[in-house]
């Protein structure tokens, strides 16, 4: 059985997995209207991937025979001031979602909650990624690197 408190924090973090999609949709639409289309695929591509999370947490759920409502999620904004602040919402995305999955897997440990801390494992690995990624596109933008000639490097970053 999944602990209660993990419940309601894999209720919450499937609200800040799909607010994360709506947060990386956001940036894609932005790049899109620069005329950035790597950097648009790069950012739409992540926005699934956060979706999918969502999914993988509902499911998890779910198999646990957990009731609960689908929570609410705002909306997000398609406008920044440049490349770099789009990148730097991201990077705080991943990092804030990083300390959620790290309080998870604590309450689950403190509750003995092996099965829980044993799925949260997994976003945990997978943040890592999330993290570095986001540092090595601002890395990339900090370079100088014009932006257009910049998504030739986009599909190598997101394999390393």
């Amino acid at each position: 059985m999944i602990n209660e408190q993990a419940q309601k924090l894999l209720v919450q973090q499937v609200a800040h997995e799909l607010s994360a999609h709506q947060t990386y949709m956001g940036i894609s639409l932005y790049f899109t209207r620069e005329s950035l289309n790597g950097w648009a695929k790069l950012f739409h591509e992540q926005a699934v991937e956060e979706a999918g999370h969502g999914w993988k947490i509902i499911n998890y759920l779910v198999d646990n025979d957990v009731q609960f409502a689908l929570p609410q999620v705002g909306g997000a904004p398609t406008t920044y001031k440049t490349a770099r602040d789009a990148v730097q919402v991201a990077q705080a995305s991943e990092r804030k979602v990083t300390q959620q999955f790290e309080t998870l897997a604590n309450v689950a440990r403190e509750a003995k909650d092996n099965r829980t801390l044993q799925f949260v494992q997994w976003f945990i690995e997978e943040q890592v990624e999330e993290e570095r990624m986001a540092a090595a596109l601002l890395d990339l933008i900090d370079s100088g690197i014009n932006l257009f000639d910049a998504e030739a490097h986009l599909d190598r970053l997101a394999r390393d």
